[in-house]
């Protein structure tokens, strides 16, 4: 077989392989940049050898596909994709091809946030439908997610009867970076930059978490609307601006010098905007010329994409630093002599773990490449081996915690190595902040800043500690007088009373959260029992994996963990279950809540349910037992009704509640609940 035809086969499956990560698991390995400089040499094969050209092949249609875990929405209007160009002469080439159909042209340069895509719909004014991209064709539908995006407006001054309008999705950059540290002080993996971060959170099933990850959306096309008419694209960007949509920035201009100039611009001021982005969009302005030029099978031929290379420099690879998170991660940083990249300087990158270091094979000494992912987050891309110095080591994270001294393991189902010294002092702080948190133990007025003084008064040594304080002891910390000591002492004191599930979940066990910890002390009863417990008799528990089960058997064996353990009891914390089921009316059910729910809040109908056996679940499966919809019910009432899942409304709800305990409360006004 001649050569260009492997070559062919080998670039659909790189490709389809890459783009399937990119869209469909927002966990993308490959650069855009080296990915769209693929495909172009896919696209340049494939017009030398026309006869291999197939409707599969990467070049034939947009990049992702819809999840079965969303609602398919079919695009009124399809979400097109464009075409990528590299440099000026291609911007040239792209100009030229216009000119040959058009005598006068003009167009609107615009910034390409690197997001999510997204069609937003409106009907009468008002919001009813979010949907992601997908293939263009089909999409997802992400609705309740949608609607946590604060700067989306959800009622429109105009009444148009249909609107439908296409932006980008995205996490702004100091959202992003917060996130990040969060998530780099609980031991969670990092996103590897803002469009990952997005992205994930639009498809989260929890409409909570998407809110929590605080999205903005900027609009860049009008879609359809239903009696207006426009001549220019710039015309419907300044109607959508005047409804109250956050609208992308734009040039006009007919000239093709002012065009590049403005791609070189935009590249410059990158670092500015609030979003990430990776190049600039060039579409012609008028929409009756547009009509004339068409589009192909995959991008229309009336726009291109001009896509900026990642900024790469050299540095120096001073040092490998080690830190170690909340849950005991060991995570190597490389330090590097300072270099201007994207607008900042960078002095260190990440380096991830020990198969990252081992598969790029980096030494302290080297050389090495460095550039921003996203344009975010500084990473090592390659080391300069032409320039290694003599007698440089390969690396390896240490065996024994760089702060304790225990020893250290790697993950038996990942690469993370981890610390397993329960009273680790790198711990200390960041489980102490999750011991004393809502979902935890709860105690109010102990916050971080606090929490900080008293580890470095040395008051503090274990969570168990904190019961051991005094007014006197808190009154004396910076910016804490007696009154808020007393009340930080009254919280600690009452903490003591909570359920058990609180404490379980405080303990910092990998995989045991607040939910796996209420499984465990309503099966147990307390926490003696838990601590007799076998593996196999943790397995036996619905939700716990023996993954989970070994890691909760690992702890409870642990020297540190029961003198801890003992800590507690000797504080006088409560080990008993107080939260068991008042009744075993949903015994072995599992109700998923949808909807704006009037009658209740979603944490009311939570509690009911769950002390009467049953499971709330925040996503339709099979094992899903009833749908309780509300008003403008979704994609999980579209899903339940697809398995063929028995839906209620609130009033059924309420009937099979009967008159058991609880009901009452849940037969007051409630205030309206959005899931």
């Amino acid at each position: 077989m001649e050569d260009y035809k492997a070559r062919i086969r080998e670039l659909r499956e790189i490709l389809e392989y890459n783009s399937k990560l990119y869209y469909d698991m927002d966990a993308p390995t490959m650069s855009d940049y080296e990915y769209d400089h693929l495909l172009r040499e896919l696209e340049d094969l494939e017009a030398a050898h026309p006869e291999e050209v197939t409707p599969d092949s990467p070049t034939q249609h947009v990049g992702g596909t819809a999840s079965n875990s969303f609602a398919p929405v079919q695009h009124e209007v399809p979400l097109e994709s464009l075409q990528d160009v590299f440099n000026a002469d291609e911007v040239g080439e792209f100009h030229n091809r216009v000119r040959e159909q058009l005598v006068n042209v003009e167009y609107s340069v615009e910034p390409k946030v690197d997001g999510l895509s997204v069609a937003i719909e409106y009907r009468d004014g008002r919001f009813v439908r979010g949907a992601t991209r997908g293939d263009g064709r089909t999409g997802e539908d992400v609705t309740e997610n949608i609607r946590t995006i604060q700067n989306l407006p959800m009622v429109l001054p105009d009444k148009l009867p249909h609107l439908i309008v296409r932006g980008e999705v995205y996490m702004a950059k100091t959202t992003f970076a917060a996130l990040n540290a969060e998530r780099e002080i609980t031991g969670e993996p990092l996103f590897a930059n803002p469009r990952n971060a997005a992205a994930g959170s639009l498809r989260q099933q929890d409409p909570k978490i998407a809110a929590q990850r605080k999205l903005d959306v900027v609009i860049f096309n009008l879609q359809l609307a239903d009696g207006k008419t426009f001549e220019k694209h710039t015309d419907t960007l300044d109607y959508m601006k005047s409804q109250g949509f956050p609208t992308i920035p734009y040039l006009r201009t007919g000239d093709l010098d002012m065009v590049n100039a403005e791609i070189v611009r935009l590249n410059e001021d990158r670092a500015e905007l609030p979003y990430d982005m990776d190049g600039a969009v060039i579409k012609l302005n008028d929409l009756s010329d547009r009509e004339v030029l068409g589009s192909t099978s995959k991008v229309p031929r009336w726009a291109i994409a001009y896509k900026y290379p990642p900024e790469q420099k050299p540095s120096k690879l001073v040092d490998i630093v080690v830190q170690v998170g909340r849950t005991g991660v060991l995570t190597p940083k490389a330090v590097v002599e300072p270099v201007r990249l994207a607008g900042t300087t960078v002095t260190n990158a990440t380096l991830h773990n020990q198969d990252f270091i081992t598969e790029k094979d980096i030494r302290i000494g080297d050389t090495v490449i460095v550039q921003k992912a996203g344009e975010i987050i500084p990473e090592i891309v390659r080391v300069d081996l032409s320039k290694r110095p003599d007698g440089v080591k390969p690396y390896h994270l240490p065996d024994r915690c760089p702060v304790c001294g225990a020893k250290v393991e790697r993950d038996e189902d990942g690469v993370a190595m981890r610390c397993t010294g329960a009273e680790c002092p790198a711990q200390l702080l960041r489980y102490l902040e999750h011991f004393t948190s809502r979902e935890a133990m709860d105690i109010d007025g102990v916050g971080p800043a606090v929490l900080r003084q008293m580890v470095e008064a040395g008051l503090v040594q274990t969570a168990a500690d904190l019961y051991k304080l005094t007014v006197q002891d808190i009154a004396q910390l910076d910016r804490m007088g007696m009154k808020s000591a007393q009340n930080a002492v009254h919280a600690i004191e009452q903490s003591k009373r909570n359920d058990v599930s609180r404490l379980i979940c405080g303990l910092g066990i990998r995989q045991i959260g607040a939910k796996a910890a209420r499984t465990l002390a309503q099966h147990f009863g307390s926490f003696d029992a838990l601590e007799r417990a076998t593996i196999e008799e943790l397995t036996a528990i619905d939700d716990i994996g023996e993954i989970t089960a070994r890691f909760l058997r690992d702890w409870l064996d642990s020297p540190q963990s029961q003198d801890l353990m003992r800590r507690f009891r000797a504080a006088g914390v409560n080990m008993e279950c107080l939260d068991k089921p008042t009744d075993d009316t949903f015994q072995g059910m599992t109700f998923v809540l949808t909807g704006a729910l009037t009658r209740f809040t979603r944490d009311e109908a939570t509690e009911m349910i769950q002390s009467r056996g049953g499971k709330a679940s925040g996503s339709v499966s099979k094992k899903t037992t009833y749908v309780v919809a509300g008003e403008a019910a979704g994609s999980k009432l579209a899903k339940a009704q697809e398995l063929g899942i028995p839906v209620l409304t609130e009033d059924e709800f309420l009937a099979m509640l009967g008159g058991g305990a609880g009901s009452d409360k849940l037969e007051t006004d409630g205030q309206m609940s959005m899931l």
